[in-house]
């Protein structure tokens, strides 16, 4: 009885320490400690990455975003014992709807002249690419000669040889407009962690997955996700993984909208999967079930 009486009095004292962490780009500073969402005295006040708020974080605790209406730029990882939570009490990310946005801006001088208003972009990463306008997925042409792209209508796109091509309207160049690509790799990835919760969170523009649950990222939740303009898929499911994903919505993406592996497991409730670009789900492996139904392909 003292025994069970002492593990429930640790568990409590631990929960009484979790700690809220706040974070928001444009008047954080990452010197601060975080825990408090407006400057005080010595180091109180927002830490300015989310990178920063999970180095500082401790199991159980919360990181709360602030939205300022600018995209978050960054590339996240949760990891381990740090970024877990305690059965019944996760580790909470709340994004209030923030967007993390993995684009980058395509500068007027990287842009080479092709043939008529074409032009030809060299990406740092060369495969599962997204092209945008003003932050919204511009249409993909495919291609498998420079012969072809005659076939590019105004405001179009192809992939062809490592290059991105893109076709400007009559009488202007691609500075004219606000064009982004997939600059980062994947938006959050998810190792080895337990009792985590992900809420009311955008990510977008990334090369391949918006959120990737890697490996042994057990007892997750995903919920008020939006998932957008991925290169590979909106969220993708491996390993060992355990996930629920619940009110999201998830469209745009490059090669899926949702994709499993490995030995996953992986729940789906009340979630908008939009099939206008690729497949609603790629299934490699794993269990997958969509709204309390197997998923049978």
């Amino acid at each position: 009885m003292r025994f069970f009486s002492l593990i429930l009095l640790v568990s409590m004292t631990q929960l009484t320490l979790a700690t809220d962490i706040h974070v928001d780009n444009l008047q954080g500073d990452d010197r601060n400690n975080g825990k408090s969402a407006a400057y005080d005295a010595g180091d109180a006040g927002p830490v300015r990455t989310i990178a920063k708020a999970l180095r500082v974080s401790n199991k159980g605790d919360r990181i709360v975003l602030k939205n300022n209406g600018t995209p978050y730029r960054e590339s996240i990882t949760f990891q381990a014992r740090r970024n877990s939570g305690y059965p019944g009490s996760p580790f909470v990310f709340v994004g209030n709807g923030a967007v993390l946005d993995g684009s980058a801006f395509m500068m007027n001088r990287d842009w080479e002249h092709a043939v008529d208003d074409v032009y030809r972009f060299s990406p740092r990463l060369k495969s599962f690419q997204q092209m945008f306008r003003d932050d919204k997925p511009l249409d993909k042409i495919d291609i498998t000669s420079e012969d072809q792209l005659d076939q590019l209508k105004p405001l179009e796109w192809a992939m062809f040889d490592g290059n991105m091509y893109f076709r400007a309207e009559p009488g202007k160049g691609p500075g004219t407009y606000r064009l982004t690509y997939s600059g980062l790799t994947v938006g959050i990835t998810l190792y080895d962690v337990r009792y985590l919760r992900i809420e009311d969170l955008t990510v977008q523009g990334f090369q391949l997955d918006g959120i990737n649950a890697h490996d042994n990222a057990v007892e997750v939740q995903l919920e008020k996700i939006t998932s957008r303009g991925n290169g590979r898929s909106g969220i993708s499911v491996g390993g060992s993984s355990r996930v629920e994903i619940s009110d999201a919505v998830i469209g745009n993406n490059g090669n899926a909208q949702l994709r499993t592996e490995g030995y996953s497991t992986t729940k789906v409730k009340n979630t908008e999967l939009f099939d206008t670009s690729a497949p609603a789900v790629d299934q490699q492996g794993g269990k997958l079930e969509i709204d309390g139904k197997p998923y049978a392909g």
